[in-house]
């Protein structure tokens, strides 16, 4: 990894330097963008809900009004609507999937009209939520200026893809979460060791333990990102000996569906709270608040099950096993001692399966610890251990680093024909 480092200061990487300073100076305006609130609204200092992972996204910019206050949460919600409807609800985008790199152009640019037209809905539900008070102008112009600044990020995003080091909109996303953290550990060190609740050597102690279950969930993490089992394939019409040895495979994440299960669920268990409090019906904010919530007991084991439950559908959904067999067997592919077809679907559908139970538990951990530890600590609501956030950021960043090291590997072998010759 140093070496991979160090081989970028070579002279023959200097438009890959480049690439990287401008993914950076894109990344510093996104930052200076959520420091910037607009004018005529005012910080949300209520409880955002099933919107705090939006807010977190987003480098804090929604609880502050920001003109960068949605971030890019309505392109990835856009892309999660184009991405269902392409499993055979409306054949336009089922066509448009089969199409191969032609058809992945048209639904990015899709799901960013998609996206824009999301933002404005959301913008406009946001003012109208938490700006009561202000008039209907005042609204607008908010409503306005907010989906503005998520046009932009979308296309700065796709600038980044483009003149940067890729994954454009993956990288916004991991600036506004990176942005945000800061605030865990001073807050952090201000409970254990500035705070009066301790003693100076128990602070101390505490602190490194909290930074070393950090390191700790941050290691898991990323052993399960690059994790997968990989299913053996052999080709009726090659050899193994003809390709130098190397076997194919199936590769299968344990984690396949990411952070989406976890985003599911924490909307479907904070919506319910939302819509109580805009109606502000007492019986039923106190229901909300005793049983569906996920810092209630009950709510905290449905927050779960909802975790596990939309891991199996959206792995399911986005890795068909009847799909995966049906394009194996088109291309000549078998699983040595399964027979093509329906066998083969089963197959990897148990495999799915499987896999998917160990991914789903390592989410509800990921996702129920913050709430554990704030209900058996006295730790500040800033204050959280794990979260889907840091999975996020650990995800981001090992795809950018593969594609950087892709890079110097292609670059260092264009150099070495160039002196051959």
């Amino acid at each position: 990894m140093f070496k991979g480092i160090s081989q970028l200061f070579n002279k023959n990487n200097k438009d890959l330097r480049q690439r990287i300073y401008f993914t950076l100076f894109c990344l510093g305006i996104f930052c200076l963008g959520t420091t910037i609130t607009i004018p005529w609204a005012s910080r949300v200092y209520e409880e955002l809900g099933f919107l705090e992972i939006f807010n977190l996204m987003s480098g804090g910019g929604l609880r502050s009004f920001s003109i960068f206050a949605l971030g890019v949460s309505p392109y990835i919600t856009a892309s999660i609507i184009t991405q269902i409807l392409q499993m055979d609800i409306i054949p336009y985008f089922k066509e448009l999937k089969d199409q191969g790199y032609v058809g992945r152009q048209k639904i990015n640019k899709i799901n960013r009209y998609l996206g824009i037209i999301i933002a404005f809905f959301q913008a406009y539900m946001l003012t109208v939520f938490y700006m009561q008070n202000a008039d209907t102008m005042t609204m607008l112009k908010t409503t306005l200026v907010m989906t503005a600044g998520t046009a932009f990020l979308l296309w700065m995003g796709d600038q980044i893809t483009q003149k940067g080091i890729g994954n454009g909109q993956s990288l916004l996303i991991m600036a506004g979460i990176l942005q945000s953290m800061p605030t865990i550990f001073t807050g952090a060190y201000t409970t254990f060791i500035s705070g009066s609740a301790f003693n100076d050597i128990l602070g101390i102690i505490l602190f490194a333990i909290f930074i070393l279950v950090y390191i700790l969930i941050i290691v898991g993490i990323i052993w399960i990102t690059l994790a997968e089992r990989r299913i053996p394939i052999q080709y009726a019409n090659r050899t193994t000996s003809a390709y130098g040895g190397t076997q194919n495979y199936l590769p299968i994440k344990i984690n396949a569906a990411g952070v989406m299960p976890v985003i599911f669920a924490s909307i479907i268990t904070s919506v319910p709270a939302t819509i109580v409090a805009a109606i502000g019906n007492d019986k039923a904010i106190d229901f909300v608040n005793k049983y569906i919530i996920s810092t209630s007991n009950t709510g905290f084991v449905l927050y779960l099950v909802l975790i596990i439950l939309f891991g199996y559908l959206y792995t399911f959904i986005s890795m068909n096993p009847d799909e995966m067999s049906k394009n194996l067997n088109e291309r000549g592919g078998y699983i040595p001692g399964v027979r093509p077809g329906v066998e083969t679907s089963k197959y990897i559908s148990d495999s799915l399966g499987k896999l998917t139970i160990v991914g789903s538990i390592f989410l509800v951990i990921l996702a129920g610890l913050p709430i554990l530890v704030s209900k058996v600590t006295n730790l500040p609501n800033s204050v959280t251990i794990g979260g889907t956030g840091i999975l996020i950021v650990v995800g981001v960043a090992i795809e950018t680093y593969k594609q950087i090291e892709s890079g110097l590997i292609s670059r260092s072998y264009a150099s070495k024909r160039k002196r051959l010759r």
